[in-house]
């Protein structure tokens, strides 16, 4: 079924760009420069295309659209999405094309004006979000580095005849013993 006047066209346009607007996997695919230089062209493009998805297709099922969005930012942002946020976005867009179709302009127009509200909110959270955590991450590949070449610590991935004859060493004869997670803490020998 196609929107049934211009001004519902035109309601579920505005409720398409507010959704994926303030959806915060497009958002960091965009300001992560996953699209590429075109990101926020080929983010303004996908509402083209969602809201026109919608327009051209009749009694479209949720799961329609998830595979659609999936798509698009597949193809267009390399982005595969694992948050669970798909099919509630699915859903949003399929409920305002759904109460557009039915003229119920007020509650659309109502939820457009929470979604742009969270839009800026989710964009001040994620420039806020990411400087620390680049911080942590270094600081925390750098403790791991230092704390293998301290250790010597080498993953064994099958018991090798050195492993099995360790075993049967006695603890105080200094010989490399797996931890519970099958690492093997090799001691430096003192001079």
């Amino acid at each position: 079924m196609a929107a049934r006047s211009p001004d519902s066209r035109g309601l579920f346009h505005e409720a398409v760009q507010a959704v994926l607007g303030s959806w915060p996997v497009l958002q960091i695919a965009v300001e992560n420069g996953f699209g590429g230089p075109h990101g926020q062209e080929k983010a303004q493009w996908m509402v083209e295309a969602v809201h026109d998805y919608f327009c051209s297709n009749s009694d479209l099922e949720q799961y329609e659209v998830e595979d659609t969005l999936q798509g698009i930012l597949n193809d267009e942002f390399d982005t595969m999405v694992e948050d669970g946020s798909l099919p509630v976005i699915a859903q949003q867009l399929c409920i305002f094309y759904s109460q557009c179709q039915h003229g119920d302009v007020t509650s659309v127009k109502e939820k457009i004006i929470q979604l742009c509200q969270k839009q800026y909110n989710v964009k001040a959270n994620v420039q806020q979000v990411r400087a620390p955590e680049d911080e942590e991450e270094s600081s925390e590949d750098e403790d791991e580095e230092a704390m293998d070449c301290e250790t010597g610590a080498t993953p064994t991935t099958a018991p090798s005849t050195s492993a099995s004859s360790a075993h049967s060493r006695a603890p105080d004869q200094g010989g490399p013993e797996p931890d519970p997670d099958g690492w093997t803490v090799v001691c430096r020998k003192k001079k």
